[in-house]
């Protein structure tokens, strides 16, 4: 069945066929749990399905798994891993209708943004695919009385706290630059967001993977992914969420001294100069913080603008935002649906307490349904214009799909304002002047700089943040560091 097929039939019946309620461990979905846990449609605001909710034991069950299976992949060949990796890229592509249709349903996002997700995800499997088989040591030269060299070794299982806004290509990411170094892995996606990484995983069995190197557990972070972050067999913890959430993982992982890749929240900024052309701008903040609905880490929340072009982008800005369409993700909307009530609710009130403070909202501020159904978790996309560098829509991640605007006069300005966050993630510059991009560029105190285009850059590219944005990278060759530990050795030359 294709995409729209699919879509069609859940859109009738209000279900998915064949969707895994158990957890994945050891090469197989379990039986289900007599603990269960309903998941919702966004776009509908109704349970769709059940699935598991994860107890410690389940949890220590998939470590174990994890840990056997990891002194088994690291003898694989690295030309082996490289081949199975590459299928996997394969099978997900030939999945790709449907792992889009339940990313849509899970997460409450538009079907094409959950396409691109899945092709990206597919391409992480590639990439690194292509990594397995060099990922090489150097040699040392200490002179003609030794021979000295390094190699890098993986690090052994590891675990992945996967966010709810991106579950499929954040499983990826981690999962496969993990398997590229020789690793072997236990995921815990969102409890609002399970079900593409146990399917996810069964793919990844199906593509050669062997039993016990992936495994997902499904259920509460406060029950089993801190059973995760506390467990001393994980060698490395990749969490991808909030800042608060992110520290009480640093916490529970620093008894075992347990290696940390910490991807956190931002307040990313869209820096426009004088000089920027006022369609590009508003079409580039257009996309950076509407897209997804504003649930983006990366978003470009923030619109940093000289005064000049300050008009004319909110003039073009504010109509296109008005223009928008909310509604089901499998309906061709411009924007889908927010995650969760929970989480709609604390949108609302960030944009309730700015109307408080006597804010000047260009357009939105209110939460909406779709005007099909009457249903679903939705916001209006909202610009807040003209606001005060320490206003908590400027210093407060919403996520959500709110834009901040600020205004100034100065180059200095500017880079003060873009850095006057405790947020380090993005940024990007739009002029025309090359030396004054380079400049702002190297002034900004984030992970990633783009420049006269927002989401410019890709997953060749490192990425990850600095200050509360958390640290370590993702994508690129720099993500695989995080799963290697480098040994030296060194042999005497003495007769």
């Amino acid at each position: 069945m294709t995409a729209h097929d699919i879509a069609q039939d859940y859109l009738k019946t209000g279900r998915l066929a064949a969707l895994p309620d158990g957890h994945f461990i050891d090469g197989k979905t379990t039986q289900p749990s007599n603990r269960k846990m309903e998941s919702f449609d966004p776009g509908r605001a109704e349970a769709f399905a059940e699935f598991s909710l994860g107890e410690e034991t389940d949890m220590d069950l998939a470590i174990a798994s994890a840990e056997t299976a990891a002194r088994h992949w690291r003898q694989v060949t690295p030309g082996e891993r490289c081949r199975i990796l590459n299928n996997v890229a394969r099978l997900f592509r030939e999945n790709a209708d449907r792992l889009s249709v339940i990313e849509v349903v899970d997460s409450g996002k538009t079907l094409a943004e959950a396409q691109g997700d899945i092709q990206s995800s597919a391409r992480l499997f590639e990439y690194y695919a292509g990594a397995a088989d060099k990922l090489d040591g150097r040699s040392v030269n200490l002179g003609p009385a030794y021979t000295a060299f390094t190699v890098r070794e993986p690090v052994g299982v590891t675990g992945h706290i996967i966010p709810w806004n991106y579950p499929t290509s954040t499983f990826a990411r981690g999962v496969a630059p993990a398997l590229a170094a020789g690793c072997s892995v236990v995921a815990k996606p969102a409890e609002t967001t399970p079900f593409t990484a146990l399917v996810m995983a069964e793919l990844l069995c199906e593509a050669g993977v062997p039993a016990g190197l992936v495994n997902v557990v499904t259920g509460l972070g406060a029950d089993i992914g801190a059973r995760m972050a506390r467990d001393p067999r994980i060698k490395q913890l990749t969490f991808t969420g909030s800042v608060s959430t992110g520290i009480n993982v640093a916490q529970m992982a620093a008894p075992n001294v347990t290696r940390l890749t910490l991807e956190l929240g931002g307040k990313s900024p869209l820096i426009a100069f004088s000089d920027a052309d006022p369609e590009k701008v508003a079409d580039g903040a257009y996309w950076a913080i509407f897209s997804n609905s504003g649930q983006i880490c990366s978003a470009g929340s923030r619109l940093i603008m000289h005064k000049a072009i300050r008009d004319d982008v909110l003039a073009i800005l504010g109509e296109r935002a008005k223009s928008i369409r909310t509604a089901h993700g499998l309906t061709a909307p411009d924007m889908g649906a927010i995650n969760s009530e929970l989480h709609l609710s604390r949108i609302k009130a960030h944009v309730e307490a700015a109307k408080g403070r006597g804010a000047h909202l260009l357009t939105g501020g209110d939460v909406t349904v779709d005007a099909d159904t009457g249903k679903g978790w939705f916001f209006q996309p909202t610009v807040i214009a003209d606001l005060e560098p320490d206003d908590p829509a400027v210093q407060e991640e919403i996520f959500g799909p709110v834009l901040s605007v600020q205004n100034f006069d100065t180059e200095d300005e500017a880079i003060q304002l873009a850095n006057g966050t405790e947020f380090g993630l993005i940024a990007s510059v739009y002029t025309q002047d090359v030396s004054r991009a380079m400049r702002v560029a190297s002034a900004m105190d984030c992970g990633q700089v783009s420049i006269n285009d927002y989401w410019a850059g890709g997953l060749e590219l490192p990425f990850g943040g600095n200050k509360k944005s958390g640290y370590g990278r993702e994508k690129g060759w720099e993500g695989l560091d995080a799963y290697t530990k480098v040994k030296s050795i060194t042999i005497s030359n003495a007769s």
